[in-house]
């Protein structure tokens, strides 16, 4: 579902209505009468609507954790806030960049829009910037030939699939996260897509080696083992980027984790 174009349509509805209200028929109604049902639930949520409109669409859009993906770092039913002007102001609806500004860093969870299906929403990790090589060969992540800093950091119990993983915390340049690595889960990429410069990519058993294309970025999960990402479906086009999640404002199962994340 295509929220921002519903709201951009319940926008332009509203402010017709709130228009033709106020140039016309509110001059034409008797002092003191009642206004009629579709200026009262049509013009005067107009604006609510602006409001709202500007607010998710240039400052900070909601956004719900769906999958495991990302775990330990964000959990089913997080639900977190998107910075939208970081990686540069967009026009809302049709996604065009209007204001360059800043660009997406190693580190940074990012949402995009699904390369193969840009009517959904994701949310990964940057791994690899334009220009970079990203190798993940058993299961040990090198970007230009420089293997990514990594340590232990005991057992994570998945509550959802009752089962302990071993969490490691990483460094991708000057960001620290945690993430899970299953030692049992193979270290090669199944059911990989033909996407749009696949050739830029070599797989093997042991895993892949990527040339990152300019204006594209590489993104996984933290849940390295339980992620379908760049590794199966490819690069995510700079004209995809949604914004930068920051932080956690709700969690209905766990009202610790409010405030939480960066």
């Amino acid at each position: 579902m295509n929220f921002a174009l519903i709201l951009f349509i319940l926008l332009v509805v509203s402010a017709a209505l709130w228009v033709a209200d106020h140039f016309v028929f509110r001059k034409r109604r008797a002092p003191g009468a009642k206004e009629p049902v579709w200026v009262e639930y049509g013009a005067s949520f107009f604006p609510v609507i602006l409001i709202v409109f500007l607010l998710r669409s240039f400052v900070v859009e909601p956004f719900k954790i769906p999958s495991g993906s990302m775990l330990p770092t964000l959990l089913v039913g997080d639900f977190i806030a998107v910075n939208k002007f970081t990686y540069g102001i967009r026009l809302p609806v049709i996604n065009k960049k209007i204001v360059e500004m800043n660009t997406p860093q190693r580190g940074d969870v990012v949402v995009f829009r699904y390369p193969p299906d840009p009517s959904l929403d994701y949310i990964k990790r940057v791994v690899g910037l334009p220009g970079d090589r990203v190798a993940y060969l058993n299961k040990r992540l090198t970007i230009n030939g420089k293997p990514v800093e990594v340590e232990k950091s005991g057992d994570y119990f998945d509550a959802e699939r009752l089962f302990y993983t071993p969490r490691y915390e990483e460094k991708l340049g000057d960001r620290q996260h945690m993430l899970l690595i299953e030692a049992d889960a193979p270290a090669y990429v199944p059911h990989v897509m033909q996407y749009p410069q696949r050739d830029k990519c070599l797989y093997n058993t042991e895993g892949f080696v990527c040339e990152v294309p300019a204006g594209h970025y590489f993104v996984m999960g933290d849940n390295r083992d339980n992620s379908q990402d760049s590794r199966v479906w490819g690069f995510v086009p700079d004209e995809n980027l949604v914004g930068k999640a920051f932080y956690i404002w709700f969690n209905f199962s766990e009202l610790t984790r409010i405030g939480g994340f960066r």
